[in-house]
């Protein structure tokens, strides 16, 4: 018998789901490299290879065969595979921009281990898709607002969420499009160098996420009496910002955020809160190149720069913080622990803080690979974001669990029966 990839499911899987992964047909305890290979949209490669050996009788299954070392990754890693994708650009960052067509997996099974492998033995393709069927994609045009709705499938009422992201700008919708899949109408919302929007990050008006905000609310497919917010890096502070001055928000959930305003003023009425004060100084470069930005930011609790940080104990809503131990961005546990602090002072609820040792910047939907270090937009340079791939890549699966038990809890009122490992 010819060896042979096995694959489950078959041909196709949603991103944010395990893929389980075989070759059968191998000689008894046969040494092999199997090798995985991705082409992102704009052709970059990503690649992640490792070593094993068959079974007794030529069976070789990732779910009970470790990995040995001199691979991208050792020891009993099903997922290994895909967490450890490594783009052979330096500095690149694996992003899905078109959610309606999948990443295609290529998959290689070669004689022996070693630096370079032998006969290819055994090829199988796989696609990662974005959408489940029956999803529905629908482009946001609305007064100013800029975005795109995904809405699961029935005319039921689903639980609203906005989704931020940071300083990237454009709409990204990966993270959207999968969190509907789960049933959640998600409201994927771009807020600057997108279409007609603002180019720069200079100023944002909260006008404009309140009319975001209105118009979930006001969706007849959309479950009141509110909505949540998910945002990540400075996506959360906007986040923490709309909850603190908006009305019709129930939970908002940051990922690596702050509970300071940060890079652009904003302001909302007769209020502007500017941004936290940074001091170049303090970017540390090292032999690579990298440039390492955790103490930039100056500190919302001392002088001026108190002004700064958002009045999160006016809002109406309960808070989660994901937080990534090893974030090199922003210190995203003081942020978190502060915010904690000034809400519990006001008499508000405590809210719920979930830590992962090892985990850096980009806490991204499961089976995304860990991006180290890529340019940042506002630097110019490429910086550190923390991080250790394979608690990373636990941290990304626990805190996606984490995030759709938080909005299920208080969007619909059913309990989560999700606990945090950590």
């Amino acid at each position: 018998m010819a060896p042979s990839i096995r694959l489950s499911p078959a041909a196709r899987s949603l991103f944010d789901e395990p893929l389980a992964i075989a070759v059968q047909g191998l000689g008894p305890r046969q040494q092999v490299t199997l090798r995985t290979s991705l082409r992102d949209e704009t052709g970059e490669l990503f690649q992640a290879s490792a070593h094993y050996q068959a079974g007794d009788d030529g069976e070789l299954d990732l779910a009970r065969c470790p990995a040995l070392p001199g691979g991208s990754f050792s020891g009993l890693e099903p997922m290994g595979l895909l967490w450890a994708l490594q783009p052979q650009k330096p500095f690149w960052r694996l992003v899905k921009r078109d959610v309606q067509s999948p990443f295609v997996l290529q998959l290689e099974v070669f004689e022996r281990h070693g630096e370079r492998p032998g006969q290819l033995l055994a090829q199988a393709q796989h696609e990662r898709a974005f959408l489940r069927d029956g999803v529905r994609r629908v482009p946001v045009r609305e007064g100013r607002i800029r975005a795109t709705l995904f809405l699961p499938p029935g005319d039921g009422l689903f639980p609203g969420i906005i989704d931020l992201y940071g300083t990237g700008g454009g709409l990204p919708e990966y993270r959207a499009c999968l969190l509907a899949n789960h049933g959640f109408a998600v409201l994927a919302l771009a807020f600057y160098s997108y279409e007609d929007l603002p180019k720069g990050m200079k100023e944002f008006h909260l006008e404009y996420f309140e009319e975001a905000v209105n118009y979930m609310l006001q969706h007849t497919q959309v479950r009141g009496p509110g909505i949540g917010l998910l945002g990540h890096s400075k996506g959360g502070d906007l986040c923490v910002s709309m909850a603190s001055f908006l009305k019709g928000i129930t939970a908002t959930a940051i990922v690596n955020g702050s509970v300071a305003n940060v890079g652009a003023v904003l302001r909302y009425k007769d209020i502007t809160i500017p941004p936290l004060g940074i001091n170049p100084k303090r970017i540390k470069v090292g032999k690579s190149g990298i440039a390492d930005i955790i103490e930039v930011l100056n500190n919302p609790l001392e002088g001026p720069d108190q002004r700064s940080f958002i009045p999160l104990e006016k809002a109406e809503c309960c808070f989660l913080f994901i937080v990534g131990l090893d974030d090199h961005n922003w210190k995203s546990e003081f942020f978190a622990v502060e915010g904690s602090k000034r809400l519990q002072a006001h008499g508000k609820e405590k809210p719920e803080i979930v830590c992962y040792p090892g985990a850096g910047h980009y806490i991204e939907p499961p089976f995304f690979p860990m991006c180290a270090a890529s340019m940042h937009l506002l630097f110019g340079k490429p910086v550190m974001w923390g991080g250790e791939p394979k608690a990373h890549c636990e941290a990304q699966i626990d805190a996606w669990q984490q995030i759709q038990a938080f909005f299920r809890k208080h969007l619909t009122g059913k309990p989560s029966g999700t606990s945090s490992k950590l």
